[in-house]
């Protein structure tokens, strides 16, 4: 009985996640499978600077990606056939919880003859949300072919932060078009 229940709560769990895909587009036409290289663009990635202010780096993010494109098929080279642009943006949230009349201090007043009372959000802390954009780029043509962007709540802790960041691409690339191998 204790697995059976166990075994129906999985899904839950899994749509519990702390990561989200926001989106994926791909450009109509483009045969991904007659693609075998692929290598990241030279130069500062996109917002290298938010790389630098976030707790988890530049290079954890490129291993993910790397490992997933590799599952897919994919090898890395010098002269590739795919560049992958990484780009990302960390955004400080405020957390809150609704504000309670018996529990907060007095409520606003409002109004001047429409008398009424209203209680606000109680703000509770703070947290980051890291966004991250994996651009996928035809070399010959110049052309994006596929765009995924995904995001995470950060966590203070690298180890977790770096956690997060794998399970958000593992994420994301379940949505490219050629499946893992």
């Amino acid at each position: 009985m204790k697995k059976l229940l166990f075994l129906l709560a999985l899904p839950l769990l899994a749509a519990c996640s702390a990561t989200e895909v926001k989106s994926t587009e791909q450009a109509p036409g483009v045969n991904f499978g007659a693609y075998r290289t692929y290598n990241f663009m030279p130069g500062e990635a996109r917002n290298e600077a938010e790389f630098r202010r976030a707790s988890v780096g530049l290079d954890e993010v490129k291993q993910a990606v790397a490992r997933e494109m590799e599952r897919r098929g994919y090898r890395r080279a010098e002269q590739p056939e795919l560049w992958v642009n990484i780009g990302v943006v960390n955004e400080e949230k405020v957390q809150t919880r609704p504000g309670d009349f018996r529990t907060d201090a007095a409520p606003y007043y409002i109004g001047q003859r429409t008398y009424h009372w209203q209680a606000g959000d109680v703000p509770v802390g703070t947290y980051a949300v890291g966004t991250v954009t994996v651009d996928v780029v035809d070399a010959g043509r110049n052309d994006l072919v596929w765009q995924g962007v995904t995001a995470s709540p950060l966590s203070k802790d690298p180890a977790k932060s770096a956690r997060r960041v794998d399970e958000a691409i593992t994420e994301l690339f379940g949505r490219y078009p050629v499946p893992a191998r």
